[in-house]
C-alpha cells in the first residue's frame, strides 16, 4: 500500500552541503520495530511502534543517505547490515540521540545519487517506504558533477515504462506524450523500435526477456547509440517471414503486431509509424455476452487492433481500441444474478478512442482474448475450476473447499437479494509486502487466503468483489474507489505483519479499524483467534488509508508475522491458510447477521 501522504524529494546541493527536508510535523513518542532494504527496488521498508515523521539529509564524502525518526527508539544495540546491491554499500541503524533513532544507507566508495529522485512514502504513521535511484559513479557522464542539476529530459518527455505481451502482438508502454517511432527489420532476424528522444524509466523490470512469443524468441530494452537521446526496443525474431507493423497509440505507447507473411521491409531500410487516418475509423457495432456467459464478444464494421491491461483507476479489465468510435445505440452487456461480471462499461474517450471495461466477479478470471476474425474480438471470462491454469497463473492454490454450514446472512437492501462484501488483498506484483522466513512473501500468502474467503463466501449467499485477482500492483486510492463504487456493505484488507528478522519472538494476529469498524474488527478478530488457536495482539485503532477513506465498516487483518518462528510456518502451511479463511468467513457471516 502505499501514498499516505504525497511522495516528497530532496532538493539537489553543492557536495559539502547538507539537503534536509523536514516531512512533516514533529512526531510523538514511538520505537523503531523493523527495516528492510529491498535489493531489487532500491526500497527501504520500516516500521515504528507509534507514530513518526522522518526527517532526511544526503551527506557528501562519502555519500550517504542520513533518516532521522526523531522521538522514536531502539531497543537493541546499533546494527550495520551490508546491502549487496550495485553502488550501495551497507545500512546502519542506531540510537544517534536518546530521542532518535539513525538509519544511514552507506554508497559504495565514487557513487553518488540523484536527490531529486529519492521519495518518501507513508503507507501510514507508524510504515514508511524510500526508494532511492540507482547510484551513479562519481564523474561519469550520466551523472555529472555532485553539484550539477539532474540531465534534463528530451523535447518528448517520453519515458519507456515496459514492454507486455498482448494476445496479438506487443505493446511498448510509455508516458509524458505520444512518442515518435521509427522500425527496422534487418536480415540479421532483428526488429529495431526506436523511440527518439526517449529516456528508460527506472521503475522499469527486466530489460532483457526470453520471450518465445508471436515469432519473438527474446527482446531487450537499450538507449540508442552514439549521440542522439532516445530508446532502441530490439526484438530477435524466429520468425522472418512476417511484415511487422509499428504504430504509435494517440493514448501514448506503441503498438508492435506481425503483418501477414509476404513482403517485408527491406534490410537497412526505416519507416516512420503513423497513426490511422481519420477516413478509416472503425465502428464498434455491438457488445454482448455468448449465450452461455463465458465469454464477452465485440464486433465491429472492419479490421481493428487493440491493447488490454489491468486499469488502476478503476480495478477493472480495461480493452482500449484506437482509431474506433461506439456505434449509435451500442449498449454493453448486463449482468446476471451470480453471473461472471459486474458491469461492462464502454467508453468514448476521444473522438478516435474507445475504451471497453469488464469488472469480473469474485474468483473470476480474464482469459485469453482472441479475434476469431479481424472484426471480431472474444473475451474470456474464466471460472475456479472450469478451465486449465494459464502458464504464467500462480498453481499453489487450494481447490475451493465444499460449502460450510455456516448461518446465512440476514436480507440485505436491494442488490439482488445478496450482500456485497469486498476482499482487498494486499500489496501485489512489483510490492511483495513483507519477505519473512524461508523467503516466504506477504503478497502470495494474503492472496491465497483471499481467493479462499471470497469463494466461501459466494458459496453462502454473499456478493463478492476482490480488489485484485491476480499478482498486479494497485494503489490505495483505486481500492477505496472500487469498495465504494459498488457501495459494498463491509470492506476486509488482509495482510501479513513483520518485525525484523532479529525478534522471531513476535507472533499473533492484528486486527485495525478507523471509524466504523470497531464492531467488525472485534467480531473477525474473535473468530480468528477461536479458529486458530493465535496469539492475540488485539484490535486496534489505526488512521490506514483504505480505513479512512472507505464509506463503509471496513477492517485491515494482519493474519499473523511473517518473521514470526511460530506464524511464518504456520503461514507457509496451505491447510493453515484454509484455516485462517474459513475463521475470516465465519466472522464476516456473524456480522453480517447483526451489523
Amino acid at each position: 500500500m502505499r501514498n499516505w501522504v504525497k511522495p516528497q524529494i530532496f532538493s539537489w546541493l553543492l557536495p559539502t552541503a547538507t539537503a534536509v527536508f523536514l516531512l512533516a510535523a514533529p512526531a510523538q513518542a514511538a520505537r523503531l520495530e523493523y527495516w528492510r532494504f529491498d535489493t531489487e527496488q532500491n526500497r527501504l521498508h520500516f516500521t515504528t511502534a507509534g507514530g513518526v515523521q522522518p526527517k532526511a539529509q544526503l551527506i557528501a564524502n562519502p555519500t550517504r543517505l542520513v533518516i532521522d525518526l526523531p522521538g522514536t527508539t531502539l531497543d537493541r544495540s546499533a546494527v550495520t547490515q551490508p546491502v549487496g546491491s550495485s553502488g550501495f554499500q551497507s545500512i546502519r541503524v542506531g540510537q544517534f540521540e536518546s530521542d532518535t533513532t539513525r538509519l544511514v544507507i552507506e554508497l559504495s566508495p565514487g557513487y553518488t545519487m540523484d536527490p531529486q529522485q529519492v521519495q518518501f512514502r507513508g503507507i501510514s504513521p507508524t510504515e514508511w517506504t524510500v526508494d532511492l535511484p540507482t547510484p551513479q559513479r562519481i564523474g561519469a557522464p550520466s551523472s555529472g558533477s555532485a553539484a550539477a542539476a539532474p540531465p534534463a529530459r528530451s523535447g518528448s518527455g517520453v519515458q519507456i515504462e515496459n514492454v507486455q505481451v498482448t494476445p496479438d502482438g506487443f505493446f511498448i508502454r510509455t508516458r509524458g506524450g505520444q512518442p515518435q517511432v521509427k522500425m527496422e527489420q534487418s536480415s540479421d532476424r532483428s526488429l529495431y523500435v526506436d523511440l527518439p528522444g526517449a529516456t528508460i524509466s527506472p521503475n522499469m523490470g527486466s530489460r532483457d526477456q526470453l520471450l518465445d512469443r508471436h515469432g519473438v524468441a527474446r527482446m531487450s530494452v537499450r538507449p540508442l547509440e552514439g549521440s542522439t537521446p532516445g530508446v532502441r526496443v530490439t526484438f530477435i525474431l524466429s520468425d522472418t517471414n512476417s511484415n511487422w507493423q509499428v504504430t504509435a497509440s494517440n493514448l501514448g505507447g506503441v503498438v508492435v503486431l506481425p503483418g501477414p507473411q509476404g513482403s517485408r521491409v527491406g534490410s537497412g531500410s526505416v519507416a516512420m509509424a503513423q497513426n490511422p487516418s481519420s477516413d478509416r475509423i472503425v465502428t464498434i457495432e455491438r457488445v454482448e455476452l455468448q449465450q452461455d456467459g463465458s465469454q464477452i464478444l465485440i464486433q465491429s464494421n472492419q479490421p481493428f487492433t487493440y491493447t488490454s491491461e489491468w486499469d488502476r483507476a478503476s480495478g477493472a479489465y480495461r480493452i482500449v481500441i484506437p482509431s474506433a468510435q461506439l456505434g449509435n445505440g451500442v449498449q454493453p452487456p448486463q449482468s446476471t444474478n451470480r453471473g461472471a461480471f459486474l458491469w461492462v462499461k464502454l467508453q468514448q474517450e476521444d473522438s478516435q478512442t474507445v475504451a471497453i471495461l469488464v469488472q469480473p466477479s469474485a474468483g473470476v478470471r480474464i482469459g485469453p482474448l482472441t479475434q476469431p476474425s479481424p472484426q471480431l474480438l472474444s473475451v474470456t471470462l474464466q471460472r475456479p475450476g472450469n478451465v486449465a491454469a494459464a502458464p504464467n497463473s500462480r498453481t499453489s492454490i487450494p481447490t475451493a473447499p465444499g460449502p460450510m454450514s455456516y448461518p446465512a446472512p440476514s436480507p440485505m437492501r436491494s442488490r439482488d437479494g445478496r450482500r456485497v462484501v469486498v476482499i482487498d488483498p494486499g500489496h501485489g506484483g512489483g510490492d511483495p509486502g513483507a519477505v519473512g522466513i524461508g523467503g516466504i512473501q506477504e503478497k502470495e500468502i494474503v492472496m491465497d487466503i483471499s481467493e479462499q474467503v471470497a469463494r466461501l463466501l459466494e458459496q453462502n449467499g454473499v456478493q463478492v468483489v476482490m480488489t485484485r485477482q491476480d499478482d498486479r500492483e494497485i494503489d490505495l486510492a483505486p481500492r477505496v474507489q472500487l469498495a465504494n463504487r459498488v457501495n459494498a456493505d463491509i470492506f476486509v484488507s488482509i495482510h501479513a505483519n513483520a518485525i525484523d528478522m532479529s525478534r522471531p519472538d513476535v507472533n499473533g494476529i492484528e486486527t485495525y479499524y478507523y471509524a466504523s469498524g470497531q464492531a467488525l474488527a472485534q467480531t473477525i478478530h474473535n473468530s480468528l483467534l477461536q479458529g486458530t488457536g493465535a496469539r492475540d495482539r488485539r484490535v486496534r485503532q489505526s488512521r490506514f488509508y483504505v480505513l479512512r477513506h472507505t464509506s463503509m465498516p471496513a477492517v485491515l487483518l494482519e493474519v499473523g508475522f511473517v518473521t514470526g518462528a511460530e506464524d511464518a510456518p504456520r503461514l507457509a502451511n496451505a491447510a493453515y491458510r484454509t484455516q485462517l479463511a474459513q475463521a475470516i468467513v465465519q466472522g464476516v457471516l456473524q456480522y453480517l447477521q447483526n451489523p
